[in-house]
């Protein structure tokens, strides 16, 4: 993972439908059908939205004859879980926030 994919994905991530869809995907695969019956938007919208997740990795689509199904693409969230866990403050594997610092 580098600085460019992880953009990628948390972007996607940003917007409050994708992060939805992300969520509902985290108790396993969907079509496509089904999570459209949970938001209030046109299946354009809809698809518009997949593609994206499908884009930047974080999330798989699986065509079965008429349906498609999606699911997290686990490798590319433990990628992107590995790329921010090796993030280090001061020497530290956790970010401390000093006093004269914090707003």
């Amino acid at each position: 993972m580098n600085a460019l994919e992880c953009t990628k994905i948390l972007k996607a991530l940003g917007e409050d439908t994708r992060i939805q869809i992300f969520e509902m995907l985290r108790n396993g695969k969907l079509c496509a059908c089904n999570i459209l019956d949970k938001f209030n938007i046109t299946q354009p919208t809809l698809s518009h939205h997949l593609k994206i997740l499908c884009d930047c990795g974080i999330v798989v689509a699986e065509k079965d004859w008429k349906w498609t199904y999606y699911s997290i693409n686990c490798d590319k969230l433990n990628e992107l879980l590995a790329y921010l866990g090796n993030t280090k403050c001061n020497g530290r594997a956790t970010c401390e926030c000093k006093k004269n610092n914090c707003n």
